[in-house]
């Protein structure tokens, strides 16, 4: 049994900790809200984030970093744009031997920086994994069967993660590219608020499918660009992750395309949003790596236009579609 400390009690902060307690480890749940650790530990439940789900008695939520010294492992799961300065305020709890995993998704604006990057900057180690893959918080705090992959360029990091992690209902890989699995995972939300575009106007199957495809051919080769490995796009960071994004309801990106596509404003739809799209920023920050490596990513920039210009969905599209044929 060891002690983990999650750093971030949103749906997925939460739904870690809750697989962690049922694999026996003692788990300290941090919360940025004070209100929220005493709304946690009061109910037993997240009911802001993750609502009607009982967290285990080895859970104790918290908002006093101090409570965390002494772990071995730490998993960060914050929104991207908000990592910096959380790990910061970590940088001297943090013993230098213990593991240090991040479960955010996204790329830091203005820096562009993927959260590993952001971690090892502020925290000085190499004690590194990157976790994601097709992770819905709701379906694993229900019990349903899941997979995911922890990547990191130390294979004995990687399987340890795996192990703390590992159960029956909750399939861990280990993955030595943690570039690609970053950006895998991050880029994808981007694919997803198109995706739940194509939804909302309602705009069939063969679209969605021609969407998905192109969509993770741009992801790859932007990644490819940046010195990802091909074949990292293709497994659970990278296409797995996709198709559940893109497909599923329960996805905040997802959402925020398909209330897009009916014509509401990108401020109004945040302003309603409990939780944070990571897909929002990351698309600005994609195009500007796109621009960095030359690489064009006809997809994303309709997405930037939809969210930031205000073009209207259906002139997306028609851009799409009437592009120069070219070969895939």
């Amino acid at each position: 049994m060891a002690k983990i400390s999650v750093i971030g009690a949103g749906a997925w902060g939460t739904t870690l900790a809750i697989l962690l307690a049922e694999n026996k480890h003692e788990v300290c749940l941090w919360a940025y809200e004070k209100e929220l650790a005493q709304e946690i530990e009061e109910f037993r439940e997240n009911k802001r984030f993750l609502p009607g789900f009982q967290l285990p008695s080895q859970i104790q939520a918290t908002n006093e970093r101090e409570e965390t010294k002494d772990t071995q492992i730490y998993i960060f799961v914050v929104p991207t744009q908000h990592l910096r300065s959380v790990a910061k305020s970590f940088k001297y709890i943090i013993q230098t031997n213990s593991l240090i995993v991040c479960a955010s998704k996204g790329i830091e604006e203005g820096k562009l920086k993927l959260p590993l990057e952001i971690l090892k900057e502020e925290l000085k180690t190499d004690n590194l994994a990157a976790l994601s893959g097709p992770n819905l918080s709701r379906e694993i705090a229900q019990g349903l069967p899941a997979a995911t992959v922890v990547a990191s360029e130390k294979i004995e990091t990687a399987q340890a993660v795996q192990k703390v992690l590992l159960m029956e209902r909750f399939r861990v890989y280990t993955n030595a590219d943690p570039l690609g699995v970053q950006l895998a995972g991050a880029l994808k939300n981007v694919i997803a608020i198109a995706a739940g575009v194509v939804d909302g106007l309602e705009m069939g199957d063969n679209a969605k499918a021609g969407l998905l495809i192109r969509g993770l051919a741009e992801i790859t080769r932007l990644g490819v660009a940046m010195g990802a490995k091909p074949e990292t796009f293709a497994g659970l960071a990278g296409m797995g992750d996709l198709i559940t994004t893109c497909g599923s309801k329960l996805s905040r990106n997802h959402c925020v395309g398909k209330q897009i596509a009916k014509g509401k404003k990108l401020n109004i739809i945040m302003k309603e949003m409990s939780a944070v799209a990571e897909g929002i920023p990351t698309t600005k920050a994609a195009l500007a790596l796109a621009k960095k490596h030359k690489i064009i990513l006809p997809i994303m920039e309709e997405v930037n236009q939809l969210l930031f210009e205000e073009k209207s969905p259906s002139q997306a599209i028609t851009d799409l579609l009437t592009r120069e044929a070219k070969s895939e």
